[in-house]
């Protein structure tokens, strides 16, 4: 199993990523290899102490910075740390690859390089959820348009992916939605809703809204990546302002001190739970090889993590389940020749 982790354009700067490279490849039973710039990362090695003999290096000139234009990873800078990971990728010389760099030209260089699995029209982010019940929410922002069409297929790939890495052996798939009722929503919600009511293949649960989404009503969640987003940084969001006022009310005066000691271990599970560092990271689902968006804030434990995940990803059969379904798909479609 070999990982290329993309260390040159996160927020935090490669002595960070190389960090959790250094432990990811001392943790997991796997070849990783960092991509970047040779010079740099080995001068950043040997100032920081960090020991990369168990690591490989893939060279990199460039790096697409968080301003760059997403198609910036296949024109301008198509030798960055970001294009030559995809593209060795691509050519079958790793098993999955990790970046924490700017997600518009890692949808767009998965899409133009890695390319997705025959029948998918479009890749997806996928954001897990740790609620009691992990909810996968696809799509979390690699699509702001979509129609019934790709929300019927983020629907069959977040069912799989539940099924795969979750071992649930029916995912329930909701539509994310401002009511329960069927005629709830705009003309896609509504059109897509009739679609995933009569589609084979996943087990659909109907609207969901958002304040139910904690509470184990289903374990995929479709919706377009523009809604997704919102979605996703509105819990992120409410979840560092409540974590946040705990905290300040567990010290008011001795008394609450003394009370916040004693739920101290369950509080500080609790903000792990909904750490970004714990999950590492996103998968890109629908590409023909797994690929991992790691938040570009990441530390070395968020990579570390990443490239477990990435691990797990590439040792299922994840993807070929995909293409076979829909090249069935296909050809129950296809009028047979007379």
């Amino acid at each position: 199993m070999k990982i290329l982790v993309d260390v040159m354009g996160s927020d935090k700067g490669p002595l960070e990523m190389l960090r959790g490279v250094v432990a990811a490849a001392k943790r997991f039973d796997a070849d990783l290899t960092a991509v970047g710039q040779t010079d740099l990362i080995e001068k950043i090695a040997k100032e920081n102490g960090l020991d990369v003999s168990r690591i490989g290096i893939l060279d990199a000139p460039d790096v697409i910075t968080m301003e760059d234009k997403p198609m910036s990873v296949i024109r301008e800078k198509n030798h960055s740390s970001m294009a030559n990971g995809l593209r060795a990728l691509a050519h079958g010389e790793a098993d999955a690859f990790v970046s924490a760099g700017n997600t518009g030209a890692l949808i767009t260089g998965g899409t133009m390089i890695v390319r997705r699995i025959r029948g998918v029209s479009r890749a997806a982010i996928g954001t897990l959820f740790p609620f009691d019940a992990p909810v996968l929410l696809l799509d979390s922002g690699a699509n702001l348009d979509v129609t019934p069409e790709h929300l019927e297929q983020f629907a069959f790939i977040g069912s799989l992916y539940m099924r795969d890495m979750f071992g649930i052996a029916s995912p329930r798939v909701g539509l994310l939605n401002n009511g329960t009722e069927e005629t709830k929503g705009n003309q896609l919600q509504i059109d897509t809703y009739q679609k995933l009511k009569q589609m084979d293949g996943i087990n659909f649960v109907g609207n969901v809204e958002a304040k139910a989404v904690p509470f184990g009503v289903c374990d995929v969640l479709v919706t377009d990546g523009f809604t997704g987003n919102l979605f996703l940084k509105t819990i992120e969001g409410m979840s560092k302002y409540l974590s946040a006022n705990l905290k300040g009310i567990f010290h008011t005066n001795l008394l609450t001190k003394l009370s916040g000691l004693l739920i101290k271990k369950r509080f500080a599970a609790f903000k792990e739970a909904f750490s970004a560092t714990k999950h590492g990271g996103s998968p890109l689902l629908g590409l023909r090889a797994p690929v991992i968006k790691a938040h570009g804030s990441s530390n070395a434990r968020a990579i570390e993590n990443a490239v477990g995940q990435a691990i797990r990803f590439a040792e299922g059969n994840f993807n070929e389940e995909i293409e076979a379904f829909f090249a069935a798909r296909s050809a129950e479609e296809t009028p047979a020749e007379n």
